[in-house]
């Protein structure tokens, strides 16, 4: 049962190949295996590549046993269609197309799988990246906020650094008036007398005006405080929408980027055990030598193609010979005075109609 599934597989004629000795049965079993299991790795690559895109289960299996199905038709057509010649450079020739196409697909097949075996690695990797563009986009996203920011902080601190001016000249104005007083400054003179009336005048003043100032910048410090976190808020809240776009950067292709970034060698080496697997029954078929069934198949082929040519060539010979026959009994028929004088009778009647068909013609013409 399982043999006769294989020999399917390989695309052989199992009713040629039944004719065979078993040890041929057995190496064409063979090669219907290495196209089988081929076709099952390519179904587990192609889920595994579309279960990374869309995260679903269902479309990615539908999609690798698609997948799967394809290349066990591509693999047993090019197996099937090989055929074994006299010379070794003729069947390579033969099999070169084949073999290319062979190490196309056990790249494509190898790819998913090689993310899915390195999967620890690629995702220390992606990780790494994540951070970086999360640290990247928070900068830029600051980059947006800056002007703002920076214009709201100066604005803060022009508000306070007038009330800080206007606090030392109210303590430059109070000091005055206190050393004046004690009569350690000024006039020198120990009292309170008209000078120092006039400065805790000015002191008083300067204190009202930086109680307004005060009253008037703590009032727009504040509106600018809230400003500053309202700025802050909106900042938070772009990085944490674009965080998402980040967190999500996982796909196929940022897989296969951050598998290409890891060491080349253990990949490679990956790559080259399916191609190993891929090309076998082609490399199977060049390597071993002309059997049973090759002999057998030739013999169908070639008694095939002798029988198509004889008929291509009695069918051309019928064509020549009536062709011949033809000619001989019109050139009779053509010798015939009594068909001749038919053909003359007949001839000279119809110009006679002819004749008169125009002259009815233009006597209507003129009439009219």
């Amino acid at each position: 049962m399982l043999k006769s599934f294989f020999i399917l597989c390989s695309g052989a004629d199992r009713n040629l190949l039944s004719t065979c000795s078993e040890g041929e049965q057995t190496k064409y079993a063979g090669i219907g295996a290495t196209v089988f299991f081929t076709a099952v790795m390519a179904f587990i690559a192609g889920s595994y590549a579309l279960y990374t895109v869309f995260d679903s289960a269902l479309p990615a299996i539908a999609f690798g046993l698609v997948w799967g199905l394809l290349i066990f038709n591509l693999d047993r057509y090019i197996v099937s269609t090989m055929r074994k010649r006299e010379k070794f450079g003729s069947e390579f020739l033969q099999a070169l197309p084949r073999i290319v196409l062979a190490i196309i697909i056990a790249i494509v097949i190898s790819k998913p799988l090689e993310i899915k075996i390195f999967e620890k690695e690629i995702a220390t990797v992606l990780l790494k990246e994540k951070n970086a563009m999360a640290l990247a986009n928070k900068n830029e996203v600051a980059n947006y906020f800056q002007s703002d920011v920076e214009q709201n902080k100066a604005a803060i601190d022009s508000l306070k650094s007038q009330i800080t001016k206007k606090e030392a000249e109210v303590n430059a104005l109070y000091e005055t008036y206190i050393t004046e007083a004690e009569g350690t400054k000024g006039t020198m003179k120990l009292g309170k007398g008209p000078v120092f009336k006039e400065k805790i005048a000015k002191h008083d003043l300067a204190k009202s005006e930086l109680d307004s100032i005060r009253k008037a910048n703590f009032a727009l410090i504040t509106e600018r405080e809230n400003r500053a976190k309202t700025l802050q808020a909106d900042l938070d809240k772009k990085v944490s929408e674009t965080q998402p776009i980040i967190d999500g950067f996982d796909g196929l292709m940022a897989r296969i980027n951050a598998l290409n970034k890891l060491p080349f060698l253990p990949s490679l080496f990956i790559m080259l055990l399916f191609l190993a697997i891929e090309t076998a029954p082609i490399i199977a078929k060049l390597l071993s030598p002309k059997g049973e069934y090759d002999f057998k198949l030739e013999d169908l082929e070639t008694a095939l193609q002798a029988t198509l040519e004889q008929d291509k060539y009695q069918r051309k010979l019928l064509v020549k010979t009536s062709a011949e026959m033809h000619d001989r009994v019109y050139a009779e028929i053509a010798q015939d005075s009594g068909l001749y004088d038919l053909q003359r009778s007949k001839a000279r009647e119809l110009l006679e109609l002819q004749a008169q068909s125009f002259v009815d013609k233009q006597k209507s013409t003129l009439s009219s």
